[in-house]
């Protein structure tokens, strides 16, 4: 029996009602390190009772249950025309449940028929490795943090920002700072050094697939991202913009090839409402195990 479609939809209730736990852990820190009584701590204690609501009620964290990302490892041999076909259906009975909302239009007539099945929606990104598991991971990245992405062509007159990582800091250190509030945050940060204008994008989105409080093999990118989330919370801007000492929750960071020509650092956002989560399927398609 093929469980594959089920276990699609399960992840994606289970990730639009539900904030990972190392992405809660952070909030909490967060609300801890907050004045009481402040704006930005009063902002924070509403986002952790939305968390709580959402889980307790299995209801969508955000009204924008965003764009629908699957990232799958697989061993040689997986049907992928199969897999789409179940994760389209899956997330058209997501959407038919309420674990979605119609959020897919489209882009010229602006028409919405509902399933947020189209072009383009849901996305998925298959790789094969030589394992013999299929892990399933999901991203739903909301419109109001996707708007706030940057990516940066080095070197930056304006910035005074050159070909290093020094550059880099100062290419991520002024997305945050045009970001303010627009976000929703407290944000974190992926971060793509390196290939051209379409890959950067798309790596730093796969960045968001680390923890929150993981490490960066990279020792020279472990010291960055400390030092990004660091001075970000120095900013001022806090959560939603009110001000406060939370802007970001973390920054991941990583770097892929580019030609000599070309230095782009690309920036993807996303907001508090960090719903990314994750699957080990077995080879009936049914749930193994919850990788976050």
């Amino acid at each position: 029996m093929n469980f594959l479609q089920d276990s699609l939809l399960e992840l994606i209730r289970r990730t639009s009602a539900e904030i990972p736990d190392d992405v809660h852990r952070a909030i909490l820190s967060a609300l801890n390190v907050e004045t009481k009584g402040s704006i930005a701590a009063t902002a924070m204690n509403i986002i952790d009772q939305n968390i709580a609501l959402a889980k307790n009620k299995s209801q969508p964290i955000c009204q924008d249950t965003g764009s629908i990302i699957f990232y799958v490892d697989s061993p040689l041999g997986l049907d992928q025309v199969a897999f789409a076909e179940a994760a389209r259906e899956a997330v058209k009975l997501a959407t038919k449940k309420g674990y979605l909302r119609q959020n897919s239009v489209d882009s010229v007539t602006g028409k919405n028929d509902g399933t947020n099945v189209g072009p383009g929606s849901p996305t998925l990104h298959f790789h094969q490795h030589r394992s013999t598991e299929t892990t399933v991971r999901l991203i739903l990245k909301g419109g109001g943090c996707e708007n706030v992405g940057a990516q940066y062509s080095l070197p930056n007159e304006k910035l005074k920002a050159n070909r290093d990582l020094d550059g880099c800091r100062k290419a991520i250190l002024d997305a945050v700072l045009q970001a303010q509030g627009k976000g929703c945050g407290p944000g974190i940060l992926g971060v793509c050094i390196g290939g051209d204008r379409a890959t950067g994008y798309e790596f730093s989105k796969q960045q968001l697939l680390r923890k929150v409080d993981d490490s960066n093999p990279n020792p020279e990118l472990e010291r960055l991202e400390r030092d990004i989330v660091e001075t970000s919370n120095k900013l001022g801007i806090g959560p939603m913009g009110f001000g406060g000492k939370t802007t970001l929750l973390g920054a991941k960071i990583g770097v892929i090839n580019r030609l000599p020509a070309s230095y782009f650092v690309s920036i993807s956002y996303m907001c508090w409402a960090f719903r990314r989560q994750g699957v080990t399927l077995g080879s009936d398609g049914a749930i193994q195990n919850w990788l976050y």
